[in-house]
This record gives structure tokens, sequence and C-alpha cells, in this order.
């Protein structure tokens, strides 16, 4: 997940955890509507983990929206029973925005798609490692 003041974008990876993929992109509305949105999700998909990016300074500390952040996974840790881990997310919604910039994409229509795609940036790094870390240990 990429959680924003004002969208959450999504992702899910393949069953074999090599791909991520977009997936929705939640429009803000309150912590209860969005919580509920988010259980919809969790129903259909029936993921083990949550994966939520985490934004820190480029010093790697965590600021303000670092710690509105990690609350929001504190209340999404009150209706998943699995896993949430809090993964980097430094500059993925600049390369995300770069991406769409370069497919010609209108501001208006990344605006609604550049929280997805840095959702999928996230999940495939922290999917990325995951694999690295299975070869590492053969």
């Amino acid at each position: 997940m990429d959680v924003g003041d004002k969208r959450i974008g999504m992702a899910i990876s393949d069953q074999m955890g090599w791909t991520a993929q977009g997936i929705d992109t939640l429009e803000r509305k309150s912590e209860e509507e969005d919580l509920e949105k988010i259980q919809d999700v969790i129903k259909h998909y029936s993921p083990e983990k949550i994966v939520i990016g985490l934004p820190k300074n480029m010093d790697g500390s965590l600021g303000f929206q670092g710690e509105k952040v990690k609350e929001f996974g504190e209340l999404i840790a009150k209706v998943f029973p699995g896993e949430i881990i809090y993964w980097d997310e430094r500059l993925t919604t600049v390369y995300a925005h770069r991406i769409l910039i370069e497919g010609d994409m209108s501001r208006r229509k990344r605006k609604k798609k550049v929280d997805k795609i840095a959702a999928v940036f996230i999940l495939q790094s922290y999917l990325d490692y995951l694999n690295n870390q299975k070869k590492e240990s053969r």
C-alpha cells in the first residue's frame, strides 16, 4: 500500500511472489470508511501480509508523514490478523510520476494512477528483496 492523505494505492503479488500488480486506488473519506474498503480488499484477496510504504526522509529518519502512516498501519492491524511490514518508499512516487509522464499521460489522469503505480513499486521492491534473500541462502 502507498498510504497518502488523499488516496491509498494498492497492489498485490502473484501467487509465486515474483511480480506486483496494481489493483486499486482508494479515495480517502474517513478512517472508518477507509478501513471498511480495505477490509473488502482483504476479504477478496486474502493476503498473508500487508506491505505498507513507509515514507522516510532522505537521511533515513522518520518524519511527520511517516508517523501518520505508522498510525494508519496500527488501525489496519486491528482488522487484519496477518503480518504488517513497513517498507522504505523513498522516491517511489517520483518514479511513478516519471513513468506516467513518459507515457504522455495527462496531469489529471496521473493524479488517479500515481498512487497505484507507487504501490506497485513498493511491493515489487519488497518482493525483489525476498527473492534475493532466497537466492543468497541457497
